[in-house]
């Protein structure tokens, strides 16, 4: 901390005594009789008032049409981080061991479709299956899926085009329809029904 005090000017004021006697101090604290700072740029920047300027909301992203009239999102479940390729272990799998397609009721009564079809999930760029989880956390015509599993990628779905201004791949959304299916011939769960797997449940019940 000493060390770290000498090359930062935010922290030189801070001594360990000094965190002692008072309970902790509010940095910026630049020198030792500096009271701290509690609220930074509380009545002024040092170049005046913070400066705002509105922007007209716009995407850029792949909208739904009528050949894909739902709005992909994918993400995390609990148990998983990213593709696992350092944390998929067995205890784990065995929580939440396959991808789930979740989807609104409303839509999948439209649909005729309910919790354990199996379904195929396509956008313009590919297709995959897995079993369709009914539940009120995704909107009406919004579809999730994590991106954990290898044998069900979200990213055959997504759009890999970069964005205009971050350069960054627009993996977040994308259109997409949804299908009936039946299970992938190397499927090891197909006596199992889908809520019975792990902790796989509807987590917003309508």
């Amino acid at each position: 901390w000493e060390e770290m005090r000498q090359v930062t000017p935010d922290f030189y004021g801070i001594t360990y005594e000094r965190l002692e006697r008072e309970g902790g101090v509010h940095w910026p604290c630049p020198s030792p009789d500096h009271p701290g700072t509690p609220y930074l740029f509380a009545e002024d920047f040092p170049s005046g008032r913070g400066k705002f300027w509105p922007v007209d909301y716009g995407t850029e992203s792949e909208l739904p049409n009528d050949d894909y009239p739902f709005i992909l999102s994918t993400g995390r479940v609990l148990y998983h981080w990213h593709g696992g390729t350092m944390t998929r272990v067995s205890a784990l799998d065995a929580i939440w061991p396959e991808c789930t397609v979740e989807l609104h009721p409303h839509d999948a009564a439209r649909l005729g479709l309910e919790t354990g079809d199996w379904v195929d999930l396509t956008s313009r760029r590919g297709t995959i299956t897995a079993r369709l989880l009914v539940t009120g956390r995704s909107p009406e015509g919004t579809v999730f899926i994590p991106f954990h599993f290898a044998e069900a990628a979200a990213n055959v779905l997504t759009d890999n085009r970069l964005d205009e201004r971050a350069k960054i791949p627009d993996y977040k959304v994308c259109g997409v329809r949804i299908s009936s299916a039946t299970a992938p011939p190397d499927y090891d769960g197909a006596n199992t029904s889908l809520t019975d797997r792990g902790t796989i449940k509807d987590p917003v019940p309508v």
